[in-house]
């Protein structure tokens, strides 16, 4: 140790060794820190890191060694050869490298072990080598001891220095044990070595040619060393720095992975296996880290996605392409499914080599639903648009048609297809209009007007509809409705069939369903104008009322049917043999009106004439010859009336009186016709009072067995005595009665009080009470009989009720529905007036009357006229068939009875027998004691 101590203090030149030491150290920290940077790095960068640590550390450890040689004194002329020491840098290079690539590439402390005994032999090398080019006058003597030492101490610290330096998560004072240890080995090898040397002067000239300058080599081999060691120092610094940024973006990249909920962010191994786990992974698929990471990302599929190789496809499209992207359902922990967007990249290494997959996963489940709903309304709206009843256009504020649906090509008639987006209005209209008229001097200008007239309505912007007639006979509706945008909406709607519907349904508002003739209310307008004319330039005119004779009777015989077709007819045959200034209408049922502007009478009665003519003449129907007829009232404008109201109204006078009359078939309005009427009408208003007022009185006619004289039961008349006019026979004021409705209160008061009379009686007599037809058609008159019933205390049996068969005959079914109700209450019924009118024997079979009652006018002609005689006996023994008993009305004799009582009649009625009187005439007259 001693003698080291004096080689270095003695032989050697301390400021060139303190420089040695000084490059020693520098390029020891550039071999450590540039090897921890290729331990650090991959592929290429490592080999260019581990070049540059050989370099420098090479040229470094060189350096040292020959500055150090600067340095030492043998005392004698002392020089280097240019190969040898060439050769020793090259050693020094390339053995430093091979040991650092050693430690680097083996992983283990072995390899560290390895490497750093070749670190050391390539120092020993270089530093042997080097004093092998050391030329001196005279001989080199080696202390094998020294050597060997050398040796020693390069290996181990060499060794050492590596341990250190490769230690995994190296930090800062490794790497300065390391360096240290490194220049140690370096430091060690040199003084050791060089103690080891011993020179002996001889007589050797030294060659001038092959000698480097000492004075020249020490400033130039530092400067070079010193730029290569702060280069690869810079180099160093600059890639710490690099590495710290990639760090902390890194860092800061983890972060933001780790701090994203909504996507599943994670990577997979080159096999599909789960590398790293953020928290939108675990949020979106319920797993934490160390449940899934190293499991393979197949699990998140569905078993039948598994059994079809759908992940293993993904990951092969990912590899292939590059990139693998796609939705559908996977699967959480909890086993509840999400639909999933997954972007899965393939990465890469700077070699190509695969080093697995970034995937990104979002669940879109609500985007899904809300894409498919949205899909749904677009699909429903395609559907409506493409099946809407009407055509539809968008266009664009420039006239570019966007938008059109297949109904507007088949309203305008357009080949599939003609019609595209981006086709302007102009184009539009042009085609359509030449499709039309084919030669352009034709279709030109009715293009331009037909454009101009949809410009305008589109600048209107007020909703308007333009109706257009197209050539092929529909009819179009055109709407246009402007948007913000300066763009617009059209609709086309074929409006032919509505338009048809409107021009039916205006032609049945002004004319008969049935019949075609003009209505009520067109035949007034139609009046009401020829009037305002005859007001303005003179002339007569005339409103003829025309009511049908005995079509009542066709109908119930021959049916509705046969009774349209004779309204038919007669509507046919009045219009043909219409002129100018004539009309005729249909007002209801069989009731027809009919007008006519005259100058001269004549002509008045020429269309009259001609009216009856077609109104009389025959009409055969189904075999059958009708012959209808009718009844014609005329009144004239201005002498009869001098507005429309009032002269139909004395029409319709005329035309009852016509009615009325056996011999006249037309009338012309009279006063008195006037006159009759408001009487009427005065009758009718006091009619409603009359049972307020207590006018109206009963009066009973006794009714009595032909054989025995016995009295039966009486009948219920009604008398009415007016304060003004005095007692008007039932005749008159009944009719009247039954047309303005008054019949319904007076029949329930005539109905209420004479069984409320009855049931004081303490005999079992009948009472029979007349119904109206009118009263017979109310729908509760069977619920009166019975709450009168109740309210009266009358035995049902002692009360009888006379119908007409003119009484049912309107609607047959529902009147015998009601008697059979009326009937069922212990009600007797009795058919009252037979042998008049129908006398239909089907209505004696549809209904078991109680009692048939003889029509008096047979009792009035039976003695002098054989054939009412015949009459009343076929009735009488149709009763006796039937065992529906017969009374006789109108005995007005001895001699009638008589008969009645030969022909075996069961009971009569008539003023022989007695007068109707009042209830007090009985209960104080001869039948007192019968009566009460």
């Amino acid at each position: 140790m001693l003698r080291i101590l004096t080689c270095l203090t003695v032989e050697h030149d301390l400021r060139l060794v303190l420089l040695a030491a000084l490059i020693c150290f520098l390029s020891c920290y550039v071999a450590v820190t540039l090897t921890q940077r290729a331990q650090a790095a991959k592929g290429m960068a490592r080999n260019l890191w581990l070049g540059a640590a050989g370099t420098s550390s090479g040229f470094g450890i060189w350096a040292t060694h020959f500055i150090a040689m600067l340095a030492y004194d043998p005392g004698v002329v002392m020089g280097f050869g240019m190969e040898l020491t060439l050769v020793s840098l090259g050693v020094a290079i390339v053995v430093t490298t091979i040991g650092l690539a050693v430690a680097t590439y083996v992983p283990g402390r072995s390899a560290a072990v390895a490497g750093g005994l070749l670190l050391g032999a390539g120092v020993t090398s270089m530093h042997y080598i080097g004093m092998a080019a050391l030329e001196v006058p005279g001989t080199l003597h080696w202390d094998l001891a020294y050597v060997t030492a050398s040796v020693v101490c390069a290996g181990l610290f060499g060794a050492l220095a590596l341990v250190f330096c490769m230690r995994p998560q190296a930090r800062l004072r490794d790497r300065a044990l390391a360096t240290v240890l490194m220049a140690l080995g370096v430091v060690s090898l040199h003084f050791t070595a060089m103690t080891a040397v011993t020179v002996t002067p001889g007589l050797v000239p030294v060659s001038d040619d092959t000698i480097l300058s000492v004075g020249l080599m020490a400033p130039l081999i530092a400067v070079v060393a010193f730029s290569l060691l702060f280069t690869g120092l810079t180099a160093a610094v600059f890639a710490r720095q690099a590495e710290l940024a990639a760090n902390e973006s890194m860092r800061q990249f983890a972060m933001l992975v780790q701090g994203v909920k909504d996507y599943a962010i994670y990577m997979l191994d080159p096999d599909g296996r789960v590398a790293n786990w953020n928290g939108g992974a675990e949020r979106n698929k319920g797993y934490k880290a160390h449940e899934i990471v190293g499991q393979h990302f197949s699990r998140f599929y569905s078993e039948e996605d598994r059994a079809a190789g759908v992940p293993e496809q993904a990951l092969a499209i990912a590899r292939e392409e590059g990139k693998y992207e796609n939705e559908g359902w996977r699967y959480r922990k909890d086993g509840s499914r999400f639909w999933a967007n997954v972007v899965m990249d393939a990465i890469y290494d700077t070699g190509g080599t695969l080093v697995g997959y970034a995937k990104i996963t979002k669940d879109v489940t609500k985007e899904k639903a809300d894409a498919d709903r949205l899909a749904e309304v677009t699909k429903n709206l395609d559907l409506a648009l493409e099946n809407m009843s009407q055509g539809l256009c968008l266009f664009d504020k420039d006239e570019r048609l966007l938008l059109a649906n297949k109904r507007y090509s088949e309203i305008f008639g357009f080949p599939e297809g003609r019609i595209r987006p981006g086709m302007t209005l102009r184009e539009i209209v042009d085609q359509g209009v030449a499709d039309v008229f084919v030669d352009p001097e034709v279709w030109q200008p009715r293009a331009r007007d037909m454009y101009a007239r949809r410009r305008a309505a589109i600048q209107a912007n007020d909703g308007g509809v333009i109706v257009e007639k197209l050539a092929s006979g529909i009819s179009v509706q055109l709407r246009y409705r402007t948007l913000p945008d300066g763009a617009w909406v059209a609709t086309y709607e074929d409006v032919s069939e509505r338009l048809r519907s409107e021009e039916q349904i205006s032609f049945l508002a002004r004319h008969d369903s049935l019949t075609g003739l003009p209505n009520r209310a067109s035949f007034n307008n139609r009046l009401e104008a020829d009037l305002d004319s005859a007001k303005r330039f003179g002339g007569k005119v005339a409103a003829i009322g025309i009511d049908l004779d005995k079509f009542k009777e066709i109908n119930d015989t021959r049916g509705h049917a046969a009774g349209d077709e004779v309204l038919m007819t007669l509507s046919k045959r009045m219009q043909a043999c219409l002129e100018a200034d004539e009309t005729v209408a249909r007002f209801g049922g069989d009731e027809f009106a009919a007008a006519k502007r005259f100058e001269d009478v004549s002509d008045l009665h020429d269309f009259i004439q001609r009216l009856e003519a077609c109104l009389h003449e025959e009409i055969r129907i189904d075999g059958y010859d009708i012959k209808p007829g009718a009844s014609l009232g005329v009144a004239i404008y201005p002498q009869d009336a001098d507005n429309l109201e009032a002269l139909l109204n004395n029409a319709d006078l005329a035309m009852y009186r016509a009615k009325e009359a056996l011999t006249e078939r037309v009338c012309f309005y009279e006063v008195s016709m006037d006159e009759a009427a408001r009487s009427r009408r005065l009758i009718a208003n006091d009619l409603w009072q009359a049972v307020e007022r207590n006018e109206l009185q009963l009066h009973y006619q006794v009714q009595k067995a032909v054989t025995t004289g016995d009295t039966i039961g009486y009948e219920v008349l009604l008398r009415w005595h007016h304060p003004m006019r005095g007692t008007i026979p039932p005749g008159e004021f009944i009719p009247i009665a039954e047309e303005c409705g008054a019949i319904l209160p007076i029949g329930e008061w005539v109905l209420r009080e004479a069984c409320r009379e009855a049931a004081t009686w303490d005999n079992d007599h009948k009472i029979a009470v007349n119904l109206s037809p009118v009263q017979l058609g109310n729908a509760d008159v069977a619920d009166l009989v019975h709450r009168v019933l109740l309210d009266t205390g009358l035995s049902p049996h002692r009360l009888e009720l006379e119908i007409t068969e003119s009484t049912i005959i309107g609607d047959k079914e529902r009147a015998l529905q009601t008697l059979r109700r009326i009937k069922a209450f212990g009600v007797t019924i009795a058919i009252d007036d037979f042998g008049t009118g129908y006398s239909s024997l089907e209505t004696l079979r549809a209904f078991p009357f109680d009692k048939i009652k003889l029509d008096r006018s047979f009792m009035s002609e039976v003695e002098a006229s054989p054939e009412a005689k015949a009459i009343i006996r076929a009735i009488l023994a149709l009763g006796q068939t039937l065992r529906v008993p017969v009374l006789a009305e109108g005995v007005e004799t001895r001699s009638q009875l008589d008969i009645l009582l030969d022909e075996g009649c069961d009971e009569a009625q008539g003023y022989f027998l007695g007068r109707p009187v009042p209830v007090e005439r009985i209960r104080t007259g001869p039948e007192a004691s019968e009566a009460a």
